[in-house]
């Protein structure tokens, strides 16, 4: 009844009732945080246990999109999540998060903000990313837009070579170093259509078709952990093209090529994904049926 509520609140009503649709939102996740609250909630070790479950495993090289509402309610916070990680992945493995400072779209972001502070400026995706960030021994990328926090062994070489990139997800980013070392995709309580942003190595992987990014090209400020300023530029995604993408649809594919498997962690619904099948599964699509997040059926439908 409460969802379907929400439901019919989103859909039909006019757009000054988004905000209060919203709010009933938060107010029965926070009853539900509660009530579990009071059933025990979840511990580090459980969802050490869950993330084993789902095929997280020692020494891997772990990229987690995550909402921490999701989850359910864990003693310790986004702290206990993050050391879970952690310690499930051992010291051989390296963790990595998106730390995307940009709550809304990145044009406007970067319209109001042309100066990004990688030790300052704060990660606009989740508590979690957050409280990531601020960790001790933790690496961030130096990119105005789509920086991303590692840590672990090979933090520094998946973020060291970010800076000055026109655009974020080429083939010397994280995001496709990533695929290269053979890594892991964990969407934890989020979906392709709220977090899918590897998916966007393609289109810098080829001479994509499709316009997908703004034709301005933007000057940006950067500074350093020594305060050192760089002056880049970059590109930002076309919002009209972004409008466009139905990323989940991409599912069903990743599933059939043994790319995504489904699971949960706590109250959390999951992906793992394998990060260099990914890649290689949108390459082979994209060629033979012209398959992207932007046609997931095809440049002809023909897969629909």
């Amino acid at each position: 009844m409460k969802n379907k509520l929400i439901h019919v609140l989103l859909k039909n009503s006019p757009e000054w009732s988004l905000e209060m649709a919203k709010r009933i939102k938060k107010s029965f996740r926070n009853q539900k945080l509660v009530q579990q609250q009071k059933n025990g909630g979840f511990t580090k070790e459980d969802l050490i246990s869950d993330f084993k479950k789902i095929g997280i495993a020692e020494g891997d090289v772990l990229l987690v999109h995550s909402s921490l509402s999701k989850i359910g309610f864990v003693h310790g916070g986004p702290n206990a999540v993050i050391q879970a990680l952690i310690e499930t992945i051992g010291p051989a493995g390296t963790l990595l998060m998106p730390s995307f400072p940009a709550k809304g779209r990145n044009k406007d972001y970067l319209n109001a903000n042309p100066l990004f502070d990688v030790l300052n400026t704060p990660s606009a995706m989740g508590i979690i990313t957050e409280e990531f960030r601020k960790m001790k021994g933790v690496k961030r990328s130096l990119h105005p837009t789509d920086p991303v926090c590692a840590f672990g062994p090979l933090a520094e070489y998946l973020t060291a070579t970010h800076l000055g990139r026109i655009t974020p997800y080429d083939q010397e980013s994280p995001f496709r170093k990533l695929a290269e070392k053979k890594g892991k995709i964990l969407m934890l309580g989020t979906t392709l259509n709220g977090a899918g942003t590897s998916l966007h190595t393609l289109e810098d992987a080829v001479d994509f078709k499709y316009p997908v990014y703004d034709d301005q090209l933007f000057d940006v400020q950067l500074k350093d952990v020594a305060g050192h300023i760089h002056n880049v530029q970059t590109k930002v995604h076309n919002p009209i093209y972004s409008a466009k993408r139905n990323c989940d649809a991409l599912v069903p594919i990743f599933e059939k090529e043994n790319v995504l498997t489904k699971g949960k962690v706590a109250e959390a619904n999951t992906l793992l994904l394998n990060a260099e099948k990914m890649l290689a599964v949108m390459l082979k699509y994209y060629h033979d049926y012209g398959v992207t997040m932007y046609t997931p059926y095809g440049d002809k439908n023909q897969l629909a």
